[in-house]
């Protein structure tokens, strides 16, 4: 399930209700030794392992229920928690903002004929950029056997295999 991809998922269609889907991952979450917690939203359950087995780069399943005329549509997504999200947009966007300064301020002076010295902290600012992907992807490895639990309890709960793309 680790890959390239930065966030795996899945689509699955069931011949049961979206009610039916979301009590059997109530009982399932609520029936001792349980290997996953869930949180219910309307047409949404995200399931995550026990507080106690979590660590920085835990993964959550959210999946999204959507009825349809042969039952339920599931679209499932893998991601680590909103803090960790939150983490990587928010340095993204400022690696990207910090490029575009950089970029604006060394065309004008290489316009003006001044020396442009600034536009070499571009490689750098890639460099952090390659930092941070590479430090996603190692997370992922890190959450893989978690993801794999996530998605064996997912399986179990419904009774149906589903590949991950």
């Amino acid at each position: 399930m680790t890959s390239f991809r930065i966030r795996p998922r899945f689509r699955l269609q069931v011949a049961m209700p979206p009610e039916t889907v979301r009590s059997r991952f109530e009982h399932a979450c609520t029936a001792p030794g349980a290997a996953c917690e869930a949180a219910f939203l309307p047409q949404h359950i995200i399931l995550r392992l026990p507080e106690a087995e979590q660590h920085f780069w835990s993964p959550r399943l959210e999946l999204a229920l959507e009825a349809v005329e042969e039952g339920t549509l599931i679209r499932g997504l893998y991601g680590p928690s909103p803090q960790v999200w939150t983490m990587f947009t928010i340095a993204y966007g400022a690696i990207g903002t910090l490029a575009l300064f950089i970029t604006v301020i060394g065309a004008s002076q290489l316009m003006l004929g001044l020396p442009g010295h600034i536009m070499w902290v571009l490689p750098v600012l890639g460099g952090a950029a390659l930092f941070l992907y590479l430090a996603g992807q190692t997370g992922q490895k890190l959450g893989a056997s978690q993801t794999f639990t996530l998605h064996h309890f997912f399986e179990q709960t419904l009774g149906v295999k589903t590949p991950v793309h």
